[in-house]
């Protein structure tokens, strides 16, 4: 099985004092003629924005998992192809494999959720508010339920009609840097805001097989990956014993949290991390090494205020691949479904 990067919640609200302040101008993208703006449902749906926060908090007080799960979720929509809801459908009328029946879906969660939240906003506006922009308020409700002011996020996209498995490409944590740095950027997203966004792994957890390579087979010649910290590595170790020690059924309860010292906060202890040989995923622990990415993460381990202000903005213009606008696409009744 592919070692995937899943992202899994573990946290609890923190009150941070920075403030962030996404300008209009940015949030609204008015460059980008894509027709996403802040405030959009401002007169035809005026409390779409509260009753998303409503229910996401009271959510999270039974679920301090969710907020990661969220962000995780919101990702994998726009990272496949595009932020259009197709996560979300159970069928289309193709008749393929949906994206959610893909393996590297298996982790998400938060599909209950999402319905909780578009019967009601469906109440109060009936066919009005799109699934995909339902997901976007959600994700920014859960930076700010892990610890970040609340950003602005423009709205106005439209759901798709097509979802298919095959669409599921996203690199898992052996993929070569240089194809992961392709992957974002054939999505718009630059290398210094692939490392603002991988900031998101300061939450969640990963599962031991997806890492545990690095403790026991990473090559022929060392068993264990001399960019892991050793203390760590012996740690990890005692919850993640070697392959086939387990029973299955145990081995797949087997996760650690992907942060060590705030696992609960979204913050910039993920670069400290890094900077400590402390990342479980390879992918991340490649960005101090590399000379395209090593800068940032010690600039973002030295400044927790610069890097929170980018991550709003990175989360803000990856709201923005490859949406549907205007006519294109529908805005569904149901999320699991075409109408």
């Amino acid at each position: 099985m592919d070692r995937l990067m899943i992202t899994t919640a573990t946290f609890f609200t923190l009150c941070i004092i920075i403030t962030i302040i996404v300008p209009w101008s940015e949030a609204a993208g008015q460059s980008t003629g894509n027709g996403l703006r802040v405030g959009f449902y401002s007169r035809s749906c005026p409390n779409v924005e509260k009753i998303v926060a409503d229910i996401v908090s009271k959510a999270h007080q039974d679920d301090l998992k969710l907020p990661a799960a969220l962000i995780r979720f919101f990702s994998h929509d726009c990272l496949v192809k595009g932020c259009d809801a197709s996560i979300l459908l159970d069928a289309t009328a193709s008749h393929e494999p949906v994206e959610k029946q893909a393996q590297a879906s298996e982790m998400l969660r938060g599909y209950e959720l999402i319905d909780e939240i578009k019967d009601r906003v469906e109440q109060e506006c009936p066919q009005t508010v799109s699934c995909a922009d339902i997901l976007a308020f959600a994700a920014r409700e859960a930076v700010f339920l892990a610890g970040l002011p609340r950003h602005m996020v423009p709205s106005g996209r439209r759901d798709s009609r097509t979802s298919r498995a095959s669409d599921i490409t996203i690199p898992n944590p052996t993929t070569p840097f240089d194809e992961i740095i392709d992957y974002f950027s054939r999505r718009g997203i630059t290398i210094d805001e692939m490392v603002v966004l991988s900031g998101a792994h300061s939450i969640g957890i990963a599962h031991c097989s997806f890492f545990d390579y690095r403790l026991y087979t990473f090559n022929k010649d060392q068993p264990q990956d001399p960019a892991l910290n050793a203390s760590y590595a012996s740690e990890l170790s005692k919850t993640c014993p070697k392959p086939n020690t387990l029973n299955p059924a145990e081995a797949k309860q087997r996760n650690v949290e992907l942060d060590p010292t705030t696992p609960l906060v979204l913050d910039n202890h993920h670069y400290l991390n890094l900077l400590q040989g402390k990342a479980l995923l390879q992918s991340d622990q490649t960005m101090v090494t590399d000379p395209r990415t090593s800068g940032l993460v010690q600039q973002f381990a030295l400044d927790p205020e610069s890097w929170a202000r980018r991550f709003a903005k990175a989360m803000i213009k990856m709201g923005r691949i490859n949406v549907l606008t205007g006519n294109v696409g529908e805005i569904r009744k149901n999320c699991r479904a075409i109408n």
